[in-house]
């Protein structure tokens, strides 16, 4: 049963860099819960464990497992590997949705929540190309460049993966509450490692980002102001082996800082999706299903265009540029979905993006007349 393990999620941020002896011994982990003495345990540790009411968190747990959460323990199988590389592993996840989305190689790709139009479009064309392209894509639910790279991974089903800074039913911001359902929907996982009801606090934040590095291949990041908690995951991914990767901004930008200061200490520049699948080591490749994506450069039809973009498609003119307010009114459609089609559009070939986050239908070259 995964509640022994699940109970020591209680504990404090501090209490878990010294659990990974206790994590690997399941009887002494039914000892402590007997309410044995343990020779030789830290004062610290013994203290908080004393703290543990096991029976209160199992009939928590057990109302969690009735609302659909499944509880990954220290022993379960399915836990994943990654996340035993750490020095201050979860001793148990809470997850929704599908454990095997866990699986496999996949890319954490992170960022600013006051993030710009351009890196919500790159966020979200990058998280399509690789979820495309077989690879899991990890993010943090947050607002800005989380959202637009969750948005972009559900375009392949079961590829798509949050990670949470508060309870698994907790979410947080809630706007993203539907894009949560949709993740778990098309397959996807979403997971926590805070016990259910846990808000969102600020220290449980830099928590999560070491998970997000964890389950994950590589982290991206493609925007970051220089505090932001983007720059803290590539820190734990560089910390655990893992890549890092970097998208080039706009160098007045706040929000260019983080890439290109990653990108000037030695991070791999990326500019499409296919220059992360280059850095795929033999062994990850050999595991990676693949989907047939179009990346940027490779033209598509209108045919193979996505319902949203045929929409904006019809209101785009070649000469004047359009604002996202202008297409919106003109559409009928709401910002993130003329953003989603103006990224297929421009993926296409058939947009281009005027100064001013302005957008107009491309004009053929005489070469493709």
């Amino acid at each position: 049963m995964p509640y022994l393990f699940s109970a020591l999620t209680r504990l404090s941020p501090l209490s878990l860099v010294r659990l990974r002896d206790l994590l690997e011994d399941r009887h002494l982990v039914e000892g402590l819960r007997r309410g044995d003495r343990i020779p030789g345990l830290h004062p610290y540790l013994s203290k908080a464990l004393a703290k543990v009411d096991w029976k209160a968190c199992e009939q928590e747990d057990r109302r969690a497992e009735k609302n659909g959460v499944l509880i990954l323990g220290w022993d379960d199988p399915r836990y994943p590997a990654g996340l035993r590389t750490l020095s201050a592993p979860p001793p148990a996840l809470y997850l929704l949705g599908r454990p095997k989305a866990l699986d496999g190689p996949a890319v954490a790709i992170v960022g600013s929540r006051l993030s710009t139009v351009y890196g919500q479009n790159v966020a979200r064309m990058l998280g399509q190309d690789l979820a495309l392209a077989g690879l899991g894509v990890v993010s943090g639910l947050a607002r800005g460049v989380d959202t637009a790279a969750h948005e972009g991974s559900l375009a392949a089903p079961g590829r798509a993966v949050a990670v949470l800074g508060t309870g698994i039913d907790v979410p947080y911001p809630r706007e993203n509450e539907g894009l949560l359902r949709r993740i778990v929907e098309a397959g996807g996982a979403v997971v926590s490692e805070l016990p259910p009801g846990t808000p969102p606090v600020p220290r449980n934040f830099p928590m999560r980002n070491r998970v997000i590095a964890a389950l994950s291949w590589a982290v991206l990041v493609v925007e970051a102001t220089e505090r932001s908690g983007a720059l803290i995951t590539a820190r734990f991914a560089l910390e655990t082996g893992r890549e890092v990767f970097a998208v080039p901004h706009n160098m007045t930008s706040r929000t260019g800082i983080g890439p290109n200061t990653l990108i000037q200490k030695g991070a791999k520049l990326i500019q499409r999706a296919q220059d992360v699948l280059d850095e795929l080591p033999t062994h990850l490749s050999c595991r990676l299903q693949r989907f047939g994506t179009l990346f940027p450069g490779e033209q598509a039809g209108p045919s193979s265009l996505s319902d949203l973009a045929r929409r904006v498609l019809k209101v785009l003119r070649p000469d004047e540029g359009l604002g996202l307010d202008a297409l919106c009114s003109a559409s009928g459609l709401r910002a993130p979905e003329v953003l989603a089609g103006l990224l297929d559009l421009q993926m296409a070939g058939l947009c281009v993006e005027l100064p001013g986050a302005r957008y107009a239908l491309k004009r053929p070259t005489k070469e493709s007349r």
